[in-house]
């Protein structure tokens, strides 16, 4: 994987990545990597899957654009393998309150102009089958990392900016 130093809260970002264009594989198999925001060493974060989804089915809440482990996108967004896609993120951390959750991480996502999630909910951070829950506090902070699932995956024009003292009511 390789990630980021610096260290967002609620954040915004833009990322384009592509899939082989030469096809092997299927399902899980094909162009898989992630998108982790409020990671850190030691903690998960929250994933936006990458995967190439042109005519490749695989478990709904593992397709492209999916909040890992938890939700499935609205739609499948996913261009032709090898082709550049875009997802535009914005990521609201959860807010703590002396060890109580008070409210949960939300995401939006979009993929090639189209909304897979609107400030969806987190069931807490994710990960592979396993139930998602807040039992301990975040970090107030986290990075941005990209997973290696050893896909020739490709990423591109990547930028994240800070939302703090955003409103998102």
């Amino acid at each position: 994987d390789i990630r980021t130093m610096k260290q967002w809260g609620d954040c915004q970002l833009h990322v384009e990545w592509a899939a082989p264009e030469k096809v092997e594989g299927d399902s899980q198999g094909r162009g898989n990597s992630g998108v982790f925001l409020h990671s850190s060493e030691g903690y998960p974060g929250y994933e936006i899957q990458v995967l190439d989804c042109y005519d490749n089915p695989t478990y709904a809440d593992g397709t492209a654009g999916a909040i890992y482990g938890q939700f499935p996108p609205l739609v499948n967004a996913c261009r032709k393998p090898g082709a550049w896609q875009s997802y535009d993120i914005i990521f609201e951390a959860p807010t703590w309150d002396e060890g109580w959750l008070v409210v949960p991480a939300a995401v939006t996502v979009i993929q090639n102009g189209v909304l897979l999630h609107h400030r969806q909910e987190a069931m807490g951070p994710t990960g592979h089958r396993n139930v998602c829950t807040y039992s301990t506090p975040d970090p107030d902070v986290g990075g941005l990392r990209l997973q290696d699932h050893g896909d020739a995956v490709r990423f591109r024009n990547i930028w994240v900016r800070s939302l703090a003292g955003y409103d998102a009511g």
